[in-house]
């Protein structure tokens, strides 16, 4: 229990299944940013052991203000300095269990700060990632080649979604089960009617993914067209076909982060009509 300059009273600690709804109502106060966790929370609940994260609560005066995500991701919410500063120190004495910080720009290099003397050496840090959303039409014809990837086309996906990966992250995806855990994750997207493609002759042209969904917002990864395809208004093309699909069935807004040293995709998502509201920022183990 810590004690604020007001005189107020605040406290960390691990938040279950009945703080779902302010968990969910301090999510919603800036849905886009926080469509990652709001996702998870309402799919999963707060429970660790299904959620396979733990989610802490930071309160001030019995009220619950931010909180971070803790899992194969870190994921701070509506963090404030003496939030950050009280996930810091938790995060320190747990020590490092993820693969990732990732989260509003301010806010992550805030934490990573305290975090970095302590944490062992990232493999990269992307210290600006322009989170980008659009809640209108396309303004770019979709491309009518783009449709749900079906069961029967994992086998063509799987190659194309490794590529992506690796060129995204800078590391495989294959791990030492040989792969079973990454094409579990694909075939779940694909099998949840989350993943969109055009495959022509057997082969990726374009391809994307929807991956947390709330009511409010859903978020797109995975976009990917091939190397020697690229240039060629694919990736335009196929996100406004991605958007359109995405705005009439899950959720009115659309949201993705970019690198910003991408220009051709963050060029491409621009013209689509995808607008930079926020500025992300990850720290990648």
């Amino acid at each position: 229990m810590l004690r604020t300059r007001a005189g107020q009273t605040s406290a960390l600690r691990l938040l279950t299944d009945r703080d779902r709804d302010e968990a969910l109502a301090l999510c919603d106060r800036d849905p886009v940013a926080n469509v990652f966790v709001s996702a998870r929370v309402r799919s999963s609940g707060l429970d660790p052991m299904r959620l396979g994260a733990q989610v802490w609560g930071f309160h001030e005066a019995a009220r619950l203000v931010s909180l971070c995500y803790v899992g194969a991701n870190m994921v701070p919410v509506e963090a404030a300095p003496a939030s950050v500063t009280a996930f810091a120190h938790r995060a320190r004495k747990q020590g490092r269990r993820c693969s990732s910080i990732a989260g509003p720009a301010a806010v992550v290099d805030d934490l990573w700060r305290q975090l970095a003397p302590f944490w062992d050496r990232p493999r990269e840090i992307r210290y600006r990632q322009p989170l980008m959303a659009i809640a209108s039409d396309p303004l770019v014809q979709p491309d009518p080649g783009v449709r749900l990837v079906r069961p029967a086309d994992v086998g063509i996906l799987l190659p194309a979604s490794v590529a992506m990966f690796t060129e995204e992250v800078g590391v495989s995806p294959i791990g030492a089960d040989g792969g079973a855990a990454y094409r579990a994750r694909v075939s779940e997207l694909v099998a949840n009617g989350r993943s969109l493609a055009k495959i022509e002759d057997g082969k990726i042209v374009f391809k994307a993914e929807i991956g947390a969904v709330t009511p409010q917002v859903c978020q797109v990864q995975g976009v990917w067209v091939p190397p020697q395809l690229r240039g060629r208004g694919h990736a335009a093309r196929g996100m406004a076909a991605v958007v359109a699909f995405a705005r009439h069935t899950l959720a009115p807004v659309v949201s993705l982060y970019v690198n910003d040293f991408n220009t051709p995709a963050r060029a491409a998502y621009r013209r689509v009509g995808f607008a930079e509201v926020g500025t992300f920022m990850s720290v990648l183990f």
